[in-house]
């Protein structure tokens, strides 16, 4: 399994599509057994589900997402963890424990650059 998470300063960066790094975990047995940082910048709101894809990620971890990066990963096959806020590290151990608190149904109500309070 290949885990990738939105990253800024050891957070989960909470808008999906202005990222400019993913932390890409790879997952064996239930442990981490590598992890990297993958530059995505310029990569953008639903072009970073080929650029996820690519990587051979099939699950990330989020804070705020939009309806058209939602439906490129669901198209990609990526499953989606939206919602999620702190650490990524944290956040990772979380989902190995089966305890990361997300939202099935989260959206970013982005206006221009700037994401709506909550997320």
């Amino acid at each position: 399994m290949r885990i990738a998470v939105p990253y800024e300063d050891g957070q989960v960066f909470q808008h999906f599509g202005h990222t400019s790094q993913m932390k890409v975990y790879d997952i064996a047995d239930g442990k981490i057994v590598q992890e990297q940082l993958a530059d995505a910048s310029g990569s953008g709101h639903s072009a970073l589900a080929g650029f996820l894809a690519d990587l051979q990620a099939d699950t990330v971890i989020c804070g705020g997402i939009g309806a058209g990066a939602r439906e490129a990963l669901a198209q990609a096959g990526i499953r989606l963890y939206g919602g999620v806020k702190g650490l990524a590290g944290d956040a990772i151990k979380a989902f190995l424990a089966g305890t990361l608190e997300y939202q099935a149904d989260v959206q970013c109500g982005c206006s221009g650059n700037h994401c709506a309070p909550g997320i």
